[in-house]
């Protein structure tokens, strides 16, 4: 039987040093009853976000199932705050879904009107496992992707670029670098294989439509954020000069906030992500929103597998899906951070059958890792 007056009482804060690029942070909220519910706040390499404090304060002594009422409380402060507090209310969101999903013995899809696919396609975002950044590196990190079953995989090759005050000679070597990379991992995987291009706003208008033209050989399966897509009439431009599909949205938060891009068609994918967008409610309007103007949705997700086990929930859902991303390769022990473990298969995800996100830390071996 639900005990409808569940409480949320405590906050735990677990960060996790993955590598040298990467933290983990994963928030996990505690009740009256000893029922946990876990949620991902990953945010560069940051060890904590003070903001979880503010959020919480919100549901604390709350029950779990008011997460409406968190979300018209918090949403406000959330966009006025910047991606940091955006990735605090997220992770909130998260785990008040995790802990509803449980209360009420469902997974939180089921909970959002249910699945529409059993599988979910992921693809292999490879940037950073790929510490030889030559085109070489990012052919053989391309290679062993297929090897594993992806069909899709992603790279941000223009992350070399030198700051904009730089010499044009030393950017544009930095470019032909980030070119000839893109070549490689086509000429590695062959043309069956969709690459897509992370160009992490590194470009401007006329530099990133001069780049895409000359990437048309590669076969790009997308073009993502050439610019800031908060820049909505140029990204539109852009879109409209290049053949490959444009995609962004990754650091973006609520429908509101996708809305521009989304009315003025800018692009044609957008990708909102739980740890930044508003959480697992918010990445379904969005997706509904996007429905409208015949946009597809593929959630960014380049973060640790609770982030992942709450972009299935997400994803399992949507209509206008175009798969979701995998951080894949950087640490061969992430899978099993989550219980079940988190495992790939043929390039698809199966949807976690148990309640709320379906997972668990494995707190034994994260334990393991902080003392690495």
């Amino acid at each position: 039987m639900v005990n409808r007056k569940l409480r949320v009482t405590g906050l735990e804060i677990i960060p996790v040093r993955v590598s040298d690029r990467t933290r983990w942070l994963f928030v996990r909220l505690s009740t009256d009853v000893g029922l946990q519910g876990i949620g991902e706040a990953s945010l560069g390499r940051a060890e904590g976000l003070d903001e979880l404090d503010t959020f919480f304060e919100l549901v604390r002594d709350r029950s779990p199932f008011e997460i409406q009422r968190y979300r018209e409380r918090g949403r406000a402060i959330a966009a006025a705050g910047g991606l940091r507090a955006a990735t605090a209310f997220s992770a909130i969101e998260q785990a008040l879904w995790d802990l509803t999903g449980k209360a009420l013995d469902a997974p939180v899809h089921q909970l959002l009107g249910g699945a529409l696919r059993d599988t979910v396609p992921v693809y292999a975002n490879v940037n950073r496992m790929t510490v030889d950044r030559c085109p070489e590196g990012f052919a053989r990190s391309a290679v062993l992707a297929v090897e594993n079953g992806f069909s899709a995989i992603k790279a941000a090759t223009f992350d070399g670029l030198p700051s904009r005050d730089s010499s044009r000679d030393d950017i544009e070597r930095a470019i032909d670098l980030g070119i000839a990379a893109m070549a490689a991992m086509r000429e590695a995987v062959g043309p069956k294989i969709a690459l897509k291009l992370d160009c992490h706003s590194h470009f401007e208008v006329d530099e990133a439509i001069e780049v895409a033209g000359r990437l048309e050989s590669v076969d790009l399966d997308w073009f993502e954020e050439p610019i800031s897509p908060s820049r909505v009439e140029e990204t539109e431009a852009i879109r409209d000069a290049i053949v490959q599909r444009v995609a962004g949205g990754e650091m973006m938060f609520g429908a509101a906030g996708f809305a521009p891009l989304c009315r003025r068609r800018a692009v044609d994918v957008i990708m909102p992500d739980v740890m930044h967008c508003g959480g697992i409610l918010e990445g379904r309007d969005i997706a509904a929103l996007a429905a409208v103007d015949d946009i597809e949705v593929s959630p960014h997700n380049a973060c640790g597998p609770v982030a992942t086990a709450a972009a299935l929930q997400l994803s399992a859902g949507i209509e206008n899906f175009d798969g979701l991303e995998l951080q894949w390769g950087e640490v061969d022990w992430r899978g099993d951070v989550v219980e079940p473990p988190e495992r790939v298969e043929n390039g698809v995800i199966v949807l976690p059958e148990g309640p709320g996100l379906g997972v668990e830390l494995n707190d034994k071996l994260l334990a393991d890792v902080r003392r690495r």
